[in-house]
C-alpha cells in the first residue's frame, strides 16, 4: 500500500518559474516562503538548470574521495566567499547533516574531556539526533529522547548568560546569526561577539548555523559579514543548490586538521556540486544579496506602515517575520486560499517570509496587500 509519512498540503504543485509556483489546475501562487529559502534565484533558474544538465551528460556520480573538477571548483569558490579564514569545506546533503558534522568536528578537534555544547533557547538546528539535541522546542525532541547529553541552552541575545555558560568543558557554541524557526529573531552584534571572544579564550569552537541565513538571504552573502565575527565553522544548505539537496560545513584549518572520522556516500556528488557552483557564482556575480537588502528593506517598511494590527515586523534582507496577535497558521491558510500567496510559520504567532531573492518591489506590494487583507 502506497502512502506518506508526514502530512501533505492540499495543493499539488506541478511547475515553478521565478517567484511563482503553479498547481495542477494551473493556478499561480507567489512563493513567499513555501520553498523554505531553498530557491534564492527563483524556480527553474536557467544557469543552474544548464549546469545540472551539462554535468548529467558527463558524469552523474563518483564517490567523493575521487577528485572531480566541478567539486574542486566549488571548494575553491566557497573558500573565496567565506568570511575570514573559514576555508575548508565538507559537503553533504542537508542542513541537519551540516550541523551534525559541525558538532562532531568540534568534539574531535577540542580536548577529549570537552563534551558540553551550548545552544540557544528558541534555536533550531535540525532533526538528526545530534542536531536535534541542540534544538530548543520539546515537540521536536520528546518522541526521540534520550538524545545526546550535555547540551546547555542560554537565552538568545543574552550576552551575560552566554559568557557565563562558556567554560573549559565547552566543545562548541552553535548559534543562528538570526533565528529562523524560533520567530525571525535578530540578535545584537554584542551577543555574537561575546560568543566569539569567550569561545576563543576557552579553546572552544564557534559554529554559525547559516542554513537559512546564507546565500544572500539577509542582505550579505553570509550573515556573519554584518556581525564582524569570524566563526570557526559555518554551516550552509537551503539556498546553496537553488533547490537541489546540498549542505556544507565550512571550517577553519584547526578544525579541518583534526575533524576525526566523518564521511557521507553522496558527499559532493558531481551533479549537486555543479548546481551549487552555478548558484554561488550567480548570487555573487549578479549582486543578489544587495538586491535582497534593497527589496527586503522596502517590504519591511511597507508592512510596518500598512499592518496596524501586527505586533511587530522584523528581520534582515528577505528574511522577514510578522508577529501577529493570533495563531499564524490561520493567516497562512487564508493567504494561500484567498490570495495565492504562500508563506510559513515561525512559531505560533509569526508569519515568516522567505521568498526568492529575485523578488521585485511589485511582488512585495502584492504580499503587503494580501497581508493587509488577512491581518487587518
Amino acid at each position: 500500500m502506497s502512502g506518506f509519512v508526514f502530512a501533505e498540503k492540499p495543493i499539488r504543485m506541478e511547475e515553478g518559474n521565478g517567484v511563482y509556483l503553479y498547481d495542477d489546475t494551473g493556478t499561480e501562487y507567489l512563493d513567499a516562503g513555501a520553498s523554505y529559502a531553498c530557491v534564492p534565484l527563483g524556480h527553474d533558474h536557467a544557469a543552474v538548470q544548464a549546469a545540472v544538465r551539462d554535468q548529467l551528460d558527463r558524469l552523474t556520480y563518483v564517490q567523493a574521495s575521487y577528485p572531480v573538477g566541478v567539486r574542486t571548483e566549488l571548494y575553491e569558490l566557497l573558500a573565496e566567499t567565506a568570511p575570514g579564514d573559514v576555508g575548508k569545506t565538507w559537503l553533504c546533503n542537508s542542513g541537519t547533516e551540516a550541523n551534525e558534522a559541525a558538532l562532531k568536528f568540534a568534539r574531535a578537534a577540542t580536548d577529549a574531556d570537552r563534551t558540553k555544547i551550548i545552544a540557544t533557547m528558541q534555536g533550531f538546528h535540525g532533526r538528526t539526533m545530534g542536531a536535534l539535541s541542540t534544538t530548543w522546542k520539546e515537540k521536536y525532541k520528546k518522541p526521540y529522547e534520550p538524545l545526546i547529553g550535555d547540551v546547555e541552552f542560554v537565552p538568545y541575545g543574552d550576552s551575560e548568560a552566554m559568557a557565563e555558560a562558556i567554560d573549559d568543558e565547552t566543545a562548541a557554541v552553535i548559534v543562528e546569526p538570526i533565528q529562523g524557526e524560533g520567530g525571525i529573531n535578530p540578535p545584537t552584534k554584542r551577543f555574537l561577539q561575546t560568543a566569539r571572544v569567550h569561545t576563543a579564550q576557552q579553546g572552544a569552537a564557534l559554529i554559525f548555523d547559516e542554513v537559512q541565513t546564507g546565500m544572500g538571504r539577509t542582505g550579505t552573502l553570509w550573515a556573519a559579514e554584518w556581525t564582524d565575527v569570524v566563526p570557526d565553522m559555518l554551516t550552509a544548505a537551503k539556498g546553496l543548490g537553488n533547490g537541489l539537496p546540498v549542505g556544507a560545513t565550512l571550517c577553519r584549518d584547526w578544525i579541518a586538521e583534526d575533524y576525526g572520522s566523518h564521511a557521507s556516500t553522496f558527499s559532493g556528488g558531481p551533479v549537486i556540486s555543479a548546481a551549487a557552483k552555478a548558484t554561488v557564482e550567480t548570487v555573487v556575480d549578479e549582486e543578489v544579496p544587495a538586491h535582497a537588502a534593497d527589496v527586503g528593506a522596502y517590504l519591511r517598511e511597507e508592512l510596518q506602515t500598512t499592518l496596524e494590527n501586527a505586533r511587530d515586523v522584523r528581520g534582515e534582507g528577505l528574511m522577514v517575520g510578522i508577529e501577529v496577535k493570533r495563531g499564524a497558521n490561520r493567516y497562512l491558510k487564508e493567504l494561500a486560499v484567498n490570495h495565492q500567496v504562500l508563506a510559513l510559520p515561525a512559531g505560533r504567532t509569526v508569519v515568516r517570509l522567505l521568498p526568492p531573492l529575485t523578488l521585485e518591489r511589485h511582488h512585495a506590494d502584492r504580499i503587503v496587500e494580501a497581508m493587509a487583507e488577512v491581518v487587518g
